[in-house]
């Protein structure tokens, strides 16, 4: 067996790519660093194309946009809201503001600026309206910072300026940088603790650093070529960095597992390469199936989300299968004295508390399922939609406009629908008067023609998030517009920001049930290849929901419902997809690591509570550290000033926590004991046709 074993471990082309990293470290390490620096500095170079485009081909809100953009483009660029607070109707105010105009109509990508304020009736408050030359995400935040300056600069002497818009809310976030600090540094403290040496800890961070920062570069390119959003490289970073610790991790730790069994420095790195690097790359390539469905939606630009964070999963499996060996072996002396006298002892407490819960599953399946599904529940009432100035700090410009505009106008001035005639003057006459008729209006703009195509400016009585203006969307878009349209035999259309987050939010619900049929189809089939089992890819899909539906719980609660003091809002409408996609594919991780090792002993025992026992003990310190690592790095995000980063990190955060904690040390451990034997059964039919996919165990005993 020992030759047996020597052969297939030493065999594997997972070792092969680990002995000419060993045998070549400096040429491999080289070749790391000039593939980021060259990446980086022609990404400076080049620079990058991020466009928010929320937009989806097809749907109502969307043909408006093109109509503007085709027929009346100077009317297709967003707008700036210079909100102004006094008294409006003096000799001298008028002077300041006509000054005002002329300043702010001067500057780069301003394309109109209207000439007199439209000033509420009590005459304290009213409003500018500019329009820019592009779109918000178009429009440089420098520009717009200088249009914020010189605005801001008429005030005094009784007069507030405050300025709202998606480009002035767009320039008032902050830069990034402290929530991915403060995630590394404390991912560092956890590793030193885990390893006992700061050289032995920086390892893993080393090598998630290096792969996140030549994607970094590449989506920047990428962004030219592929519709992306400028959220993406932070949640890049955050998946990155995340996934890039966890898989050089767990890697390290099979290393280190080597060492002290008393293998050499070169044989552990080729045996945690063949057997925990396989284990990485099947959880890698689950994960980039559960981002690459995100395709099947065809949600605009979160496809080009998908591919880039899927290219980052991608790089940080390279990084771990070469770098990771060559920084072994470069640092191995060292390493290997720091690992020999660092704490052992894990195992057998991990043994002792498998054996807890399998004496007594029942309970504990009862107690855990019941704390999942009550964290779930919130999931049943989320609101999807896009956050406003409303939902921003109190004190930016941008929420101080929006609270301005509300108590001026009334809530719905701040997200107006657009509705659109195409037809003649007739047709949009007989627009205003039935929208101005309708039910939950407060009132409508002046309408305005741009040669066939008409526009009419729709004021809600409710706020953009209020649900009574989704319902006011929904009446107009079915039973106010079809009835006047056949009568009149023009075309209506409605759309607008908030209508345009309706229609999201709608294909996301149309299409969602597709995207979890396709990853959670694809992520069993290769269970069920790996493991040669019909209930354990099973109890996984559950489990993964489970997770999934219990972070998405803890969101809404937080940030729609305004829980430990968050801003309530509705939860943006790309978190649960996204979250769903990566949550899915991070959950396989443990799964996988923890599985695999159960099906070792298995197959070398035919004993299933040992084989639970075992597998815990051998992997369960490793889960817990990898799972705290994520924790701290996805909880870090709490800390940034975007409202969806926040969004997204408290989801991960919750949803490892729950995996890992729960579901790794309590459910699985209680199923596996319920079903024993059974776990591990396959039709004969399945077992004749499915190739065969050897994980750790496999390759390390040769079965």
């Amino acid at each position: 067996m020992a030759d047996r074993e020597d052969r297939t471990v030493g065999d594997g082309a997972l070792a092969r790519v680990a002995g000419w990293s060993q045998r070549h470290h400096w040429r491999a390490l080289l070749l790391w660093l000039l593939v980021t620096a060259g990446v980086t500095a022609v990404s400076q170079v080049v620079g990058s194309d991020y466009r928010d485009d929320h937009s989806l081909p097809g749907t109502e809100s969307a043909r408006v946009a093109e109509a503007l953009a085709e027929q009346a483009p100077r009317r297709s660029g967003d707008s700036v809201q210079i909100v102004l607070e006094g008294d409006l109707r003096g000799a001298e105010v008028e002077r300041r503001l006509a000054g005002l105009v002329a300043q702010v109509a001067a500057l780069p990508r301003v394309d109109a600026v209207q000439e007199r304020p439209t000033v509420a009736e009590d005459g304290r408050i009213g409003f500018l309206t500019m329009t820019l030359d592009g779109q918000a995400g178009d429009v440089p935040a420098e520009d717009v910072r200088r249009i914020i300056d010189t605005a801001k600069a008429a005030e005094g002497d009784g007069l507030r300026v405050e300025l709202g818009g998606d480009a002035v809310r767009g320039a008032e976030e902050g830069a990034g940088g402290a929530a991915e600090g403060a995630g590394m540094l404390a991912a560092l403290v956890i590793l030193v603790f885990m390893f006992g040496s700061l050289l032995a800890a920086a390892l893993p961070l080393v090598t998630a650093l290096f792969a996140v920062g030549s994607t970094l570069g590449v989506i920047m390119l990428a962004s030219w070529l592929v519709d992306l959003p400028s959220y993406a490289p932070p949640l890049m970073m955050l998946v990155g960095l995340g996934v890039g610790i966890d898989y050089a991790l767990l890697i390290f730790s099979r290393f280190r597992g080597e060492l002290r069994r008393g293998g050499d420095r070169t044989a552990a790195a080729r045996t945690a390469l063949s057997t925990a690097g396989r284990s990485v790359l099947f959880a890698g390539c689950t994960v980039m199936i559960a981002l690459l469905g995100l395709l099947a939606l065809g949600l605009g630009s979160l496809r080009g989300v998908a591919l880039a964070v899927s290219l980052t999963v991608l790089v940080t499996m390279v990084a771990s299968i070469t770098l990771l060996p060559a920084l072994l072996t470069l640092f191995g002396p060292r390493i290997e004295r720091a690992v020999l006298r660092g704490r052992r002892g894990d195992g057998d407490r991990w043994r002792r508390w498998a054996g807890v819960v399998q004496r007594r599953p029942w309970p504990v399946l009862v107690v855990s399922f019941a704390a999942l599904v009550g964290l779930s529940l919130p999931t049943l009432g989320m609101h999807l939609g896009f956050a406003d100035a409303g939902t921003e700090s109190p004190a930016s410009t941008s929420r101080q406009a929006h609270d301005l505009l509300a108590e001026g106008f009334g809530p719905g001035v701040n997200g107006p629908l657009v509705a659109v005639a195409q037809g003649d003057r007739s047709a949009l006459d007989a627009l205003a008067e039935a929208v101005a008729a309708t039910e939950g209006v407060a009132r409508v703009g002046e309408p305005q023609e741009s040669g066939e195509l008409g526009l009419l400016l729709v004021y809600p009585r409710s706020s953009p998030q209020d649900a009574a203006t989704n319902e006011l969307v929904t009446r107009l878009r079915t039973e106010v517009l079809p009835p006047l349209a056949e009568r009149t035999g023009a075309t209506y259309l409605l759309g607008g920001s908030t209508a345009a987050a309706d229609d999201f939010a709608a294909a996301v619900g149309e299409r969602l049930p597709l995207f979890v049929l396709v990853v959670v189809g694809l992520s069993a089939l290769l269970l069920v290849v790996v493991f040669r089992s019909v209930l354990v890819p099973l109890k996984a899909a559950v489990l993964n929901l489970l997770s999934i539906g219990a972070s998405l719980g803890v969101v809404t609660l937080v940030f729609q419902e305004g829980w430990f003091g968050a801003q309530p809002g509705p939860v943006e409408a790309f978190v649960p997809v996204m979250i769903f996609a990566i949550v899915f594919g991070l959950s396989m991780d443990y799964e996988v690591f923890l599985v695999s090792r159960m099906h070792e002993e298995w197959r070398r025992s035919g004993d299933a509570s040992r084989a639970v026992r075992e597998g815990l003990a051998a992997t369960g310190g490793v889960i817990t550290a990898a799972a705290a690592i994520m924790v701290v790095v996805f909880g870090a995000f709490l800390l940034s000033p975007d409202r969806m980063l926040r969004q997204f990190g408290l989801g991960l955060a919750v949803a490892v926590l729950v995996d890992a904690l729960v579901i790794r040390c309590l459910v699985v451990p209680a199923v596996m004991r319920v079903l024993g034997a059974r776990a591990w059964w396959l039709p004969r039919g399945l077992e004749r046709r499915l190739p065969h996919v050897p994980l750790e165990g496999d390759r390390v005993t040769g079965r």
